[in-house]
């Protein structure tokens, strides 16, 4: 007859068994999952180090593209702009090295940098709207009419009327009304300047803040150097608003002018902070003297990275 001692023992096997196959198993599957482990580790390391030699390749290679732009950037636009000038237009925000090189490639391509003009915070400040707006007023040529639109297109006219021309007599002189004009915005403190701008150049650059405003208010001031832009543009034989990447990005002063209707007259580089795309601005301000606009760089909204077909480097006279 079984008694109660075998069952106990019995029992107690049973027990025994089973946490002993508990413990097989689980070092069984702690050892499987510990070699899937260390392969997909390994495999991420390998990854790791292809993607770092594949960085530094690229690095390279933007870096020997650059060089190749920048030993050739002169050559490359020789007489490209022979015979014009250029006033160069600087908003806040605006690096100061795109706008310096700007020049400097402007003048090896034969142009004549007559100054800049560096617009001031103050300019597109809200509290100031109606007094630039009444500055714009006071200093409106008789004989021109005031332009369609807001305060900030109408005080750009007036600028404009100050720095650019298309008429040849006009080019490269000053005047007493530009000359006033200019003062009045100096006193008011909306901006400064550097060289003689008011000798009337017959092209702009006007460089874009390198990081986008981010502020209340900020898309009404991206419209007023829009404006500015544009009567530059209307005024003279052409402008090309130039930025860094960053200025092609959302709230960008870049981005906010291919989302408008200037954009059909006035060219944008989403690239100054290089060699190549310096070489490209250049390429837009000689298509802007053959009435050809266009939107460059790697950004939304461009037609390439520079103009197709290239303008021919047959002087622009």
């Amino acid at each position: 007859m079984i008694d109660f001692r075998y069952h106990l023992v019995s029992i107690v096997a049973v027990f025994l068994a089973l946490a002993l196959g508990i413990i097989l198993g689980s070092t069984t599957l702690s050892q499987s999952v510990t070699a899937e482990l260390k392969k997909q580790a390994s495999d991420a390391a390998r990854n790791s180090q292809q993607l770092r030699q594949e960085q530094r390749r690229l690095e390279a290679q933007r870096d020997g593209e650059e060089q190749f732009a920048q030993t050739l950037a002169a050559e490359l636009v020789a007489d490209r702009l022979k015979g014009q000038s250029v006033v160069l237009v600087e908003t806040p925000g605006a690096s100061n090295d795109s706008i310096e090189q700007l020049g400097e490639l402007a003048k090896a391509a034969g142009a004549t940098v007559t100054g800049r003009v560096t617009i001031q915070k103050k300019f597109l400040d809200d509290d100031q709207v109606g007094t630039v707006d009444e500055l714009a007023a006071q200093l409106r040529p008789e004989a021109a009419a005031a332009p369609d639109g807001g305060p900030y297109d109408r005080a750009g006219a007036v600028l404009a009327s100050a720095l650019v021309t298309r008429d040849p007599a006009r080019s490269g002189r000053e005047d007493t009304e530009g000359g006033a004009v200019l003062n009045a915005f100096r006193q008011a403190g909306y901006l400064t300047t550097t060289g003689r701008p008011g000798q009337h150049a017959t092209l702009a650059v006007v460089v874009a803040p390198s990081t986008p405003y981010q502020y209340e208010g900020a898309d009404a001031d991206n419209r007023a150097l829009i404006s500015l832009a544009a009567a530059l543009d209307g005024a003279g034989r052409g402008a090309v608003v130039g930025g860094p990447s960053t200025a092609a990005q959302e709230g960008g002063l870049i981005a906010a002018l291919r989302d408008s209707d200037v954009r059909k007259n006035v060219s944008s580089i989403d690239m100054v902070d290089t060699a190549s795309g310096r070489v490209v601005a250049v390429l837009a301000l000689q298509n802007e003297i053959a009435g050809k606009s266009g939107q460059y760089g790697t950004g939304s909204g461009v037609s390439g990275y520079l103009p197709s077909p290239v303008p021919s480097a047959s002087k622009s006279g």
